[in-house]
């Protein structure tokens, strides 16, 4: 018996000591600025709400915190699409004006080493922009910073709360810089090809719901030959 005791206490403290490494773990610092945030190529930004409740449209597969709305919507609970959520958001330019209707779908990624810090999602956005045009947006995206900082801390506390400011570029690929990729489909967009990022801001998550206080960026940089629009930098 004292064997299996010393066994236990001996997965218990390393159990410990990893979570300890997660969090801790000097390697893991916020990544820096994308060079997108200070180039001098004409950029273009759509911002978004990343609290499911704002959303036009959002599903998971009911069990994954933010529940479905509106909440007759279908659940995603098949297993070849479970680890996946979708959204539909509504997208404003810098002067707030909405933009654009933004179609995201994410999964988690097998590619995910949360030893390594990476705690990777797949995603693609679906982006149309009235009179402008459609483009889609791939990449793959690292949240283990976001996980280190905002939820981990969330779900250890007394309340079951964070409150704070985070914010960090999520975007990790596939572009050699860690940006994602923006492929234009129709319209003023057709046939370009450019670099984005995303990056979220969270004021407050909750342990019971998710994101309470939580936004996302995307930050394309565009060819000179696009025609400039309130929406450009």
């Amino acid at each position: 018996m004292k064997y299996l005791l010393s066994l236990a206490v001996g997965i218990l403290v390393g159990a410990v000591m990893a979570f300890a490494f997660l969090l801790l773990n000097p390697l893991a610092e916020p990544r820096a600025l994308s060079p997108l945030e200070v180039g001098d190529q004409p950029q273009m930004m759509l911002n978004y709400s990343l609290v499911p409740a704002d959303a036009i449209v959002h599903t998971n597969n009911g069990e994954t915190r933010g529940d479905p709305t509106p909440g007759k919507v279908q659940q995603l609970w098949e297993p070849a699409i479970r680890n996946t959520a979708v959204t539909v958001a509504a997208m404003s330019g810098a002067t707030g004006e909405t933009r654009a209707i933004g179609i995201k779908f994410a999964s988690l990624s097998e590619s995910t080493r949360l030893l390594r810090n990476e705690a990777m999602i797949d995603s693609v956005w679906h982006i149309y922009m009235p009179e402008r045009g459609t483009f889609v947006v791939g990449q793959r995206e690292n949240r283990f910073d976001y996980l280190r900082t905002v939820v981990l801390p969330a779900m250890w506390s007394s309340g079951k709360r964070w409150r704070g400011l985070w914010r960090g570029n999520v975007s990790a690929g596939p572009g050699s810089l860690g940006t994602g990729r923006f492929a234009g489909g129709s319209g003023e967009f057709a046939g370009l090809d450019a670099d984005v990022i995303e990056s979220h801001t969270v004021r407050a998550w909750s342990a019971e719901s998710g994101p309470v206080a939580k936004e996302g960026m995307l930050l394309v940089e565009l060819p000179e030959t696009v025609e400039a629009a309130a929406d450009v930098l």
